[in-house]
């Protein structure tokens, strides 16, 4: 695997790809999404920065939130995903909420500038962590809020069921830009970052939400390739003579096959 691989999130593939996943893609991470609009306190007529917004949350719950109030500005490194996040707020005729692509280790922001700062699965892969963290500080209010949503550990359903298994089909490690989602499994890795940043009220816990897919096992197999990048050295790994064996076996894993009484999928 190729040691040196970095994540190519302005891909024209993986845009297109989160373009045709994104309403399955919405439903299964609403419940994250929500608790991180809670944990943020959103209150009416706020300035709110969301940062690596992709395509566009939590920032467009955000501002539906704030009820045509305030205002939301949506960021990312990479303009493709922020261009479908534009046609979902024009699809919900939402006007309190802009989009710009900016580096989350230098905001292109003044110093206090937004009573709010969240950020959906993004802080992980920054490239300096205490760095983009050390930025949120600067832009924020003297009372702002901070309110970050990382992944936890790699061993939870959703991970065993994919990468798990292809690991177990031909014994290859996680790469490192894979190893990189889980940064902050331990909570004071990311409690550490804040405090070296300046924060000095700091709340990080470990919480369990829930991932439910709302399709097959093999959609959300094929969607997991497409557009989960830190895991493409996996993917790339595979022996071409043993995808077809990997393809079916995804699909079947214990974790793929739980369903609910609505037949959505449990990961």
């Amino acid at each position: 695997m190729n040691e040196l691989y970095r994540p190519d999130w302005n891909s024209f593939a993986r845009a297109n790809a989160s373009q045709r996943w994104r309403q399955l893609s919405a439903a299964m991470g609403s419940p994250a999404t929500q608790a991180l609009v809670v944990e943020a306190r959103i209150e009416t007529g706020l300035n709110v920065l969301d940062v690596a917004s992709g395509t566009g949350e939590p920032a467009i719950s955000i501002a539906t939130a704030l009820n045509g109030t305030g205002r939301v500005i949506a960021s990312d490194i990479s303009e493709a995903p922020l261009q479908i996040a534009r046609q979902r707020a024009e699809q919900r005729s939402l006007t309190n909420i802009e989009f710009q692509t900016a580096d989350a280790m230098a905001l292109p922001f003044d110093d206090a500038s937004f009573d709010r700062i969240t950020s959906r699965l993004g802080v992980m892969f920054f490239p300096d962590p205490l760095k983009a963290i050390r930025e949120f500080h600067r832009v924020l209010k003297p009372a702002g809020r901070v309110s970050l949503l990382a992944w936890g550990s790699i061993n939870q359903p959703y991970f065993n069921s994919t990468v798990g298994t292809i690991q177990k089909l031909i014994h290859q490690p996680v790469p490192p830009s894979g190893t990189k989602m889980f940064s902050f499994g331990d909570p004071k890795t990311l409690h550490d970052l804040y405090q070296d940043a300046g924060f000095i009220d700091i709340d990080v816990r470990l919480v369990n939400l829930d991932w439910t897919w709302p399709g097959t096992p093999e959609d959300v197999w094929e969607y997991f390739q497409d557009v989960t990048v830190p895991f493409k050295p996996l993917f790339d790994s595979i022996p071409p003579e043993r995808r077809a064996e990997i393809d079916e076996a995804e699909p079947s894993s214990c974790w793929l096959r739980r369903y609910d009484s609505a037949r959505k999928l449990i990961i």
